[in-house]
Order: C-alpha cells, then structure tokens, then sequence
C-alpha cells in the first residue's frame, strides 16, 4: 500500500465520512470562502435553454477585466459526487484559472443525483458549452480554443461531456482537462482493490454516487458511455487531455487505464501521477509544494493547448 506524500502527513487524522452522511452536505459551509472579488474580475450568472424540452441551465462567467477578445475559454464543471455541489463550491478555482491564464472561466450549475439521474448532467453540460460555441463572438471567445474540464464528478462530466460532442458533430472542444476525474462505474465491484489508504472519497461514497447518478446497481450491463466514460470502447477522433491523479485517490487505476486507452486510440493524453496523494489533495493543502505542482501542471497543459 503506498504511504502518503511527506507533505501531506497531516491527511491521516482527516475522518472518512460517506457521500450519504449528512456531514457531507455541510461541509461546503464551513470551507474558507472566496476572499471579495478583485477589480480586475468580473462575475456574471445566466440562464440559458437547455436541451429540447428540458430545463434551463445556470452558468457562472468569469472573465478578466484586462482580457482580450478572441481570448481561450474553459468550460468547468465543478464536483461532488454527482449529488452535491455547485460552481461556487470552485469559485476560488474559477477565479485563479481566469485571473492566472487571462481567459473566460464558464462554471455550469447543473442538476443533481438521485433527484436527477443521468443523462440530466450531461445533457445540461452540453447545453452550456453549446451556448458559450453559438454566443461566443459577443462574450470575445475565440471558438477554436474552448477547453472543457472538472476535477472529480465534474472531471467524469467533461470526459462524458466530450463523448456526447464528439457523437452530436456540433461543437468541438480544443482539449479535456480531467482533474482525478470519476469515469468508472465498475470500481465499485472490484474486490482485488487495496483501499485502506485511500481518503475523502472512499469506497462507500464511490457506491451512492454512482448508484444514485445511474438510477441502478454499479457496474450492471449496459450502463452509458454518457453517464460513465469508461464505458466508451472507442475513445478516437476526441480532444486532447491531461489527466491527473494521486496513487491514494479510489479512481487512480480508472483514470490510468483511460490515459491509456486514450492515448492508444491516437489521442494525445497527458498523464500526471502524484506519489502518495489522495482524492482532492489540492484543495485541501493548497500551499503545499506537492499540490502547487500539480497546479502548475494543469495551467501549463491549458497554456500549451490553447496557445496561451
């Protein structure tokens, strides 16, 4: 079993709690919030249709002040399991993203598990970054530079997201930058999985996700490629990635065998795996060298894809 990062030592008292635990629903409250809005930022929230027949989709903008137009866009989507969460849950995140790299951040608000099982989410995913495509030239978006990315669930989203793109042949994303993404239903029924050192998303939690976002048991015949990722038998002709993972984190073996794939079936995929670091480490020990690193990585990536 591999021991934590040096850095990260402290992780050991974090207690595990379950995803169905109504802990979880309070711990976004007591997180730090966002410190006020710089001038040099500017938020917006809209509504926009969603797909034929379904309910509008919130959107979080956030842009420079200073940026130039025809600049790159991210599209975002924030995690939490499928159940919980929303764009201000990342705002701090959000921001660095805009305010680091000068490009328009677009966070998505979309609907929740079990309330709302697949395909809700990605077809309120798709129905953003189809607006941000057709309302690009007055929001100063160059449309040949729109990355789409999430970290966790938000992470398994955007690498759905880019199936159900690529399948429709309307917009084309530039690049995937999946963060310790969630694309692999069939985790849950692996029984040769040493898990004891695996922390904040555990095992238990993996289990109501995915059983509350696919309406039925975990690694059942059938499941979508739309609502798990890895389900995908041909990952060719999608955009180029960056994946991101710690070796304690539960999806660290999914996530592997995805960069793979990805990068057998001719798409470029850049992996980044970090000894002894669990599920959300980076925004648990911000400061932390380790976690500045894998940072860095994925603002370089996004610099290299989008010409930034």
């Amino acid at each position: 079993m591999t021991k934590l990062h040096p850095e990260l030592r402290a992780a050991r008292f974090i207690p595990k709690i379950p995803a169905d635990s109504w802990l979880i629903r309070v711990i976004p409250d007591i997180l730090p919030k966002a410190p006020p809005l710089p001038d040099t930022l500017t938020v917006e929230d809209v509504t926009v249709p969603g797909l034929e027949g379904e309910p509008d989709v919130g959107l979080r903008i956030y842009r420079p002040t200073a940026v130039a137009t025809k600049s790159p866009a991210l599209f975002w989507i924030h995690g939490g399991g499928f159940v919980s969460g929303t764009p201000e849950n990342d705002e701090s995140v959000s921001r660095a993203f805009a305010l680091e790299l000068g490009m328009t951040v677009v966070a998505l608000r979309y609907r929740l598990a079990p309330q709302h099982p697949s395909p809700a989410a990605v077809h309120d995913a798709y129905a953003g970054l189809r607006w941000v495509f057709e309302h690009a030239d007055e929001r100063g978006i160059d449309t040949e530079r729109i990355a789409i990315g999430g970290a966790s669930a938000g992470g398994g989203l955007a690498a759905t997201l880019a199936l159900f793109a690529h399948d429709r042949g309307e917009v084309r994303p530039a690049f995937q930058l999946l963060v310790y993404p969630m694309l692999d239903d069939r985790t849950v029924t692996r029984t040769d999985h040493d898990t004891r050192g695996v922390l904040i998303w555990i095992p238990r939690s993996n289990h109501y996700g995915w059983t509350s976002y696919l309406g039925t048991a975990p690694g059942s015949a059938g499941v979508s490629p739309y609502a798990a990722a890895a389900r995908r038998e041909d990952l060719s002709g999608l955009p180029p990635a960056w994946i991101g993972v710690g070796t304690l984190d539960l999806f660290h073996d999914e996530d592997l065998a995805y960069a793979r794939r990805l990068n057998d079936a001719g798409v470029p995929c850049e992996l980044v795996v970090v000894p002894g670091a669990f599920h959300g480490f980076d925004r648990l020990f911000t400061k932390k060298p380790v976690a500045q690193a894998f940072w860095a990585s994925q603002l370089g990536a996004l610099r290299g894809a989008l010409g930034l």
